[in-house]
């Protein structure tokens, strides 16, 4: 994993995708960005409660151990947090629990907190990026076939917005990558502020990185 990444030209910094979630891959992909994926293999843990620091402290954590397994490297994590007022919604146990959840969130707005942390290039930086979900009023009958589908069992929340999960939503407002998973305009700033091309552009594109 400490090889450069093929496709990389000189002088710029080999990217690891700290996650092996799927569309957090394939959005990266979408950037035009090579990567490497390596998953830390140690528990995220914080006893934080405050949705978005939460959600920047557990992206921060993850790219921190796998920066410190391959030095030299620009390191990308990323967590999503799922709250409804002060009550934190994470990955449901079964069918049952993925049910509850779904009763809770029906007809009603909700808070998806996604934070992007990267380490590399000699500096740290977080972004968390929020976004405001609407879920329609559903039938019971509805949320026992979501529920029994199984796709929000691996989701914080327990839906995803991207596949069968889109039907329960009514409206989003802000990033919808960010309740994807992987904000990308959060991303693109970050990567570029540590030296990362984006789209085949310049290292030199400062005014795109905003503050750090």
């Amino acid at each position: 994993m400490s090889e450069p990444v093929p496709g990389v030209g000189a002088g710029v910094p080999a990217v690891v995708l700290a996650s092996g979630s799927p569309r957090r891959r394939e959005l990266l992909t979408l950037l035009g960005v090579p990567f490497t994926v390596q998953v830390s293999g140690d528990p995220e843990e914080s006893v934080t409660q405050e949705p978005a620091a939460l959600a920047g402290e557990l992206a921060l954590q993850k790219a921190r151990t796998v920066a410190r397994e391959i030095p030299g490297a620009v390191v990308i994590g990323s967590d999503t947090v799922v709250a409804l007022g002060s009550q934190l919604l994470g990955k449901p146990t079964d069918a049952d629990e993925n049910a509850a959840f779904l009763r809770l969130l029906s007809g009603r707005t909700h808070q998806v907190y996604t934070g992007v942390a990267v380490v590399g290039a000699g500096r740290e930086d977080t972004e968390v990026a929020r976004a405001d979900v609407t879920f329609r009023a559903l039938s019971p009958a509805e949320i026992a076939h979501y529920a029994s589908s199984g796709e929000g069992l691996d989701k914080a929340g327990g839906y995803g917005i991207q596949a069968l999960g889109m039907a329960l939503v009514e409206r989003v407002e802000g990033e919808y990558s960010t309740v994807v998973g992987f904000p990308l305009s959060v991303v693109i700033r970050r990567l570029r502020a540590a030296g990362v091309p984006v789209w085949n552009d310049l290292r030199g594109h400062v005014a795109e990185a905003g503050p750090a």
